[in-house]
């Protein structure tokens, strides 16, 4: 069974696919609802208001494609860290753009983007099967592009500290936060949460995963997983934690007991409040020690 399939497992917490999708519906959202939230099937959704901040939508140029962005950072004058959030499977949703304004209130300035935009994003998908066709077939290499080009934006803004670049992920965006932080020579700190140890690699779409580039890595890593995932054994998560001790860089990984894949995902049944709360603290405490000083 895939990551994808697992995270699905996980998320039902013991309910059949037809009473998930059953409450979904009642809540007047389609499958790709997942990644819009429904009060339906969350046990408490967080929404950080935008007061004190200054946001907005805007574009990247990426190898001659308008990236979409979304950034946040405090509204007061001044220069300030830099926290890239890469999304799950999901896309660019409420959620996650929710993520980038709690690090503008702590603050960072953080950004996120659309990674499957070039194909018209995801959130119109109503199929779970046609999602996971569009998003399995986008190359890694174009998102570490995107990152790069979001680096080089960032960097240009002069409310942004150029030299203090962290990145951060969630799910599929945990994984790519592992590719970047070994390609980027420009990330200070990373944190990915429950991103896949051994994805699945695909000609001319993954050729490495993070237990390949763990040399490379040179930034302090957190990583933040639950014991309880389906699709992420403990096992890989301690493998991945020695590949990088014994490639002498600084690592930490914390494992929560009982908590699924997902468990900071708090428009999702596997939402689990100690380990989200917990596991954000520990983010912040990261990002405030290597970005910050």
């Amino acid at each position: 069974m895939d990551l994808e399939k697992d995270w699905i497992a996980n998320a039902y917490e013991g309910m059949s696919r037809r009473q998930f999708l059953a409450q979904m519906s009642a809540a007047g959202v389609a499958v790709a609802g997942f990644a819009i939230a429904s009060k339906a099937v969350a046990g408490e959704i967080i929404k950080t208001s935008a007061d004190g901040l200054k946001v907005a939508d805007g574009q990247v140029n990426s190898g001659g494609f308008r990236l979409p962005v979304f950034q946040a950072r405090p509204a007061g004058a001044g220069e300030y860290p830099v926290v890239i959030v890469l999304p799950e499977i999901w896309g660019m949703h409420e959620y996650i753009k929710d993520v980038v304004r709690r690090f503008a209130r702590r603050g960072f300035l953080s950004i996120t983007f659309e990674p499957y935009a070039r194909t018209g994003g995801v959130l119109h998908i109503e199929d779970f099967q046609a999602l996971l066709k569009v998003v399995n077939a986008v190359p890694d290499a174009q998102v570490m592009a995107d990152l790069d080009a979001i680096v080089a934006y960032v960097k240009k803004l002069p409310d942004a500290r150029a030299d203090r670049i962290g990145v951060t992920g969630f799910c599929r965006g945990g994984l790519y936060t592992f590719l970047f932080a070994a390609q980027s020579p420009d990330v200070k700190a990373a944190v990915p949460w429950y991103g896949q140890i051994k994805p699945a690699k695909t000609a001319g779409v993954r050729t490495a995963g993070p237990l390949d580039v763990a040399a490379q890595i040179h930034a302090p890593l957190l990583g933040l997983y639950g014991e309880a995932d389906q699709g992420i054994p403990v096992a890989d998560v301690k493998e991945m934690e020695s590949a990088l001790r014994a490639a002498g860089k600084t690592a930490e990984f914390v494992i929560y007991p009982d908590a699924p894949h997902a468990f900071h995902a708090d428009y999702r049944p596997s939402y689990r409040e100690n380990a989200a709360k917990d596991a954000w603290a520990r983010c912040l405490a990261w990002f405030n020690e290597y970005l910050k000083r």
